[in-house]
């Protein structure tokens, strides 16, 4: 299961829940392509005692040397690719005010902003600007060495041209750039081996989260499992280092337990330790900074089963959590009152734990594009026993909502001033909500049936799960609970919520596809199918309009768009509980892939005139230590000075310590 929640369209307000400073904070950093780079402040962090900016600074640390490991994960050539255009930037012999080095630069900086060579989010290969030759001569001068392999997979559109594809009826694994298997492997092969060594104990590992599959020279598949002193070993090595000197500053023993399950699990691989390390981690309910480290999500790999390197060092806000505590101290009721079959809910609701939390660091596949909530971890067992953490991020939130200030966005796609002007009253407090709702409760809610196991849906898991988790949301954003919780301030403010969902789904998520391309992001095609589901059994509740050339979005009865919600919900959580792949291969091809062509160009014609990028990533605050005379952290302060550039210039040459080929 996949319980990650990336921003919908940054391009949007959403609420803020950080306090000014008196100089203005800078959010913007730099924009290129479809990008736009952003910083977040850490509002708070001087309110830490030193301890807690001790382990904060060593998490960071942690954080920082898996950097090549999600390199490598998202394709074998990706170390050699951006070494070899880090060397070129640094020793380029020719003047740099050139439209060749221009374009250069820009591929440079996608490439750190994806991790790769492919988008990000839409999974496709971007080509570079300049040609083949004019990098061969520039490199050739400044001296510059390089692997030959890497030519034709940077320039060659037939050679890796997807990171991950999730079409439909091709060898999905053979056909994905991801480094999640060796060369040849194909989706057969990797399934049986899968199947043959699936774990059906009541409390299984989750068996190929830490591994890669590959053929022995005897054409057997075998595992190259990560860890010290296995794959990935150089770099988890310092992970380890790092992992053990926040040791010296836990805040309790629940805290420092989990952290020396998670140095153990870094050190063996072994995935029962990994099962540990989830229960005490989720355990840890009493200190304020926490962080996310190690294989994580499986969003990456096309059959849905190992994990991509990230981190995430993050500390409570105090106050905002209040409003999270509420909604996981209601999580029975939510449970209770769904519309989902009785048989499919849960009798008792163990453990949900939600909060408010300020990004202190972001690392691996929560950098530079970050998710804005999180709930781990992702085994159903885990969360049915002891239950899950989950988080909103404020203060990125907070960045986002600075950033997309008077962008015209909504004048643009809102059907009108009263729409409009609803959102602006209550859409940002109920994107705030429906994250909270769809973490907290979304992603906890509900059961397998017996001999049902998280990996039944296969390549459709990830969109089943968070329809199931957003359709959670959307349901109770209209309850007339919200209200009473004090969460809402009236019966009315939901349809803010609702009409950007809707609007957001059938027509503006489409400006992050290209001309005649599917939807593949898992994400994307959960928002599409939830709206493009309602919008076909709807009758009379919405439609599409057309306004001197233009399609709007209207909403005619937004408590029939509830109800619809309400069956879809229903239907999904069925499909999950009773592992019905079929159906939730209908599902997904049916509402969740395909675009219309004419109104796909609209948007993005209509969007294009804003000169808006669609998508936001961040750059990191950098942690500036003082040590004493005993060479102990005597203080730790935060610097916002540093550019994109010298920022992944300083990681690559700091904190790069695996081989070109792993």
């Amino acid at each position: 299961m996949k319980n990650k929640i990336v921003i919908i369209l940054a391009t949007l307000g959403i609420l803020c829940g950080c306090q000014n400073k008196e100089q203005a904070f800078q959010y913007n950093v730099d924009k290129f392509y479809d990008l736009e780079i952003l910083r977040y402040d850490v509002p708070e962090f001087e309110s830490l005692t030193l301890q807690q900016k001790q382990l904060v600074y060593c998490l960071s640390e942690a954080a920082l040397w898996g950097r090549d490991i999600l390199f490598d994960q998202n394709g074998r050539y990706n170390l050699r690719i951006r070494r070899a255009l880090e060397a070129l930037y640094l020793n380029y012999p020719y003047e740099k005010s050139t439209d060749e080095f221009a374009a250069f630069e820009r591929y440079l900086k996608r490439v750190w902003f994806s991790n790769g060579i492919h988008h990000h989010y839409s999974e496709d290969k971007f080509l570079p600007e300049f040609t083949q030759e004019w990098f061969v001569a520039a490199c050739d001068k400044a001296g510059v060495n390089y692997d030959a392999a890497i030519l034709p997979v940077m320039f060659d559109p037939t050679i890796m041209p997807k990171r991950m594809t999730a079409q439909n009826g091709i060898d999905l694994v053979l056909n994905s750039a991801g480094n999640y298997y060796g060369e040849g492997v194909t989706q057969a092969e990797a399934e049986a081996w899968y199947a043959a060594h699936k774990d059906n104990s009541p409390e299984p590992m989750w068996i190929g989260l830490n591994s890669q599959l590959v053929k022995n020279e005897q054409g057997k598949i075998v595992e190259r499992v990560y860890k010290v002193g296995g794959l990935y070993g150089e770099a988890l090595e310092k992970v380890v280092y790092w992992l053990k000197e926040a040791l010296k500053y836990t805040e309790n023993d629940a805290q420092r337990l989990a952290i020396e399950k998670m140095i153990a699990f870094n050190e063996t691989g072994d995935l029962k330790t990994f099962n540990e390390y989830c229960i005490a981690w989720v355990k840890d309910l009493d200190s304020r900074v926490d962080y996310v480290n190690g294989f994580t999500e499986t969003y990456s790999d096309p059959l849905g089963i190992t994990g991509t390197w990230e981190s995430m060092v993050n500390f409570k806000d105090l106050e905002a959590t209040k409003r999270t505590q509420l909604i996981s101290d209601n999580a029975q009721w939510f449970e209770d009152h769904s519309t989902t079959d009785p048989k499919y809910k849960k009798e008792e609701v163990k453990g949900v734990t939600a909060k408010v939390i300020t990004a202190a660091f972001l690392a691996g596949d929560c950098y530079p594009a970050t998710p804005i909530g999180i709930n781990l971890p992702n085994a159903n067992w885990i969360r049915k026993e002891y239950g899950s953490k989950s988080v909103t991020i404020d203060n990125l939130m907070h960045a986002y909502n600075e950033a997309a200030k008077g962008n015209g966005f909504n004048e643009e796609f809102m059907i009108d001033d009263a729409t409009r002007m609803l959102y602006n009253q209550y859409g940002a407090l109920c994107g705030d909500l429906h994250t909270d709702l769809h973490e907290c409760v979304g992603h906890g809610s509900g059961k397998l049936m017996p001999g049902v196991t998280k990996d039944a849906l296969k390549e459709h898991a990830s969109t089943i799960e968070e329809a199931r988790a957003d359709l959670f949301g959307l349901y109770y954003l209209a309850d007339p609970k919200l209200v009473e919780l004090g969460l809402l301030p009236n019966n009315e403010a939901y349809k803010a919520g609702y009409y950007q969902q809707m609007m957001n789904g059938l027509m503006t998520q489409l400006v992050r596809i290209e001309p005649g391309k599917d939807i593949e992001e898992a994400h994307m095609r959960n928002r599409q199918l939830i709206a493009k589901w309602v919008y076909e059994h709807a009758n009379g509740e919405l439609e599409i309009i057309e306004r001197d050339g233009k399609h709007y979005l209207q909403i005619n009865d937004y408590e029939g768009v509830r109800r619809l919600y309400g069956e879809l919900l229903a239907e999904i959580q069925r499909i999950t509980s009773e592992g019905d792949y079929p159906a939730a291969k209908e599902m997904v091809e049916r509402y969740a892939v395909k675009v219309n062509p004419e109104l796909h160009n609209e948007i993005r014609e209509r969007y294009a005139k804003l000169n808006l990028a669609p998508y936001k990533g961040f750059v990191n605050p950098v942690y500036k230590v003082t040590r004493n005379a005993a060479g102990e952290i005597a203080d730790v302060q935060l610097d916002f000075t540093e550019g994109y550039i010298e920022q992944h210039l300083r990681y690559s040459r700091d904190y790069s310590p695996l081989p070109d080929i792993n």
